[in-house]
């Protein structure tokens, strides 16, 4: 899927000298007026360029809605002098960089091949982590237990005494998840009850 850079300014002027500046170096682009009319239109993965200052909303708010809906793509924030203030607390809230106007356009293009890299790998995660979920779903309450007590290091003599059922079930119930699960490894195991938040 391509990758796009979103570019969201409520200046038709800067939009279209952006997006021809971006265009002109092999970037696709999307551009739009508002925060509003960027988070109405489909998901596009990429990453985002936008104006700190907006008269509906800001390039805070913008940072702000995307964490709310654990949008991966990182937002970079064009400020004037005056914004920095506001753009050193949409960093501190998740923004991937922000860019003083006017700008160079090395900087700017730097700044997008970096967002868009850590844009591919964020998808990447996310995309494992769904899959890892969808993975942990399908097993039953039984072994759902089973993983939780095996990632907490437990012998199969414990887990049996902790679930009231024999070693030998245990047994079956741990081979169940490993294969469900995919896991390689008990260490697999550990990591993946790490990343759904089990441990």
């Amino acid at each position: 899927m391509t990758e796009t850079v979103s570019i969201i300014d409520d200046e038709a002027s800067v939009r279209e000298a952006v997006g021809m500046l971006l265009e002109s170096n092999g970037y696709a682009t999307a551009s739009y007026a508002s925060v509003s009319e960027f988070l109405a239109a489909p998901f596009q993965p990429g990453a985002i360029v936008s104006d700190v200052r907006m008269p509906e909303a800001t390039g805070l708010d913008l940072v702000r809605k995307l964490k709310a809906i654990e949008d991966p793509r990182p937002v970079i924030l064009f400020t004037g002098h005056g914004d920095i203030e506001m753009a050193v607390q949409a960093l501190k809230l998740g923004a991937f960089d922000f860019i003083e106007k006017p700008f160079a356009l090395e900087r700017l293009l730097s700044s997008i091949a970096s967002a868009l890299e850590t844009s591919a790998n964020s998808m990447r995660s996310s995309q494992e982590l769904q899959e890892l979920k969808a993975r942990y779903a399908s097993l039953s309450d039984r072994q759902r237990d089973t993983m939780l007590l095996l990632i907490r290091g437990m012998s199969n003599k414990e887990m049996g005494i902790e679930l009231g059922i024999s070693p030998r079930t245990v047994e079956i119930h741990r081979t169940w998840v490993m294969t469900r699960m995919q896991a390689k490894s008990m260490a697999e195991l550990v990591r993946m009850g790490l990343a759904l938040g089990l441990v």
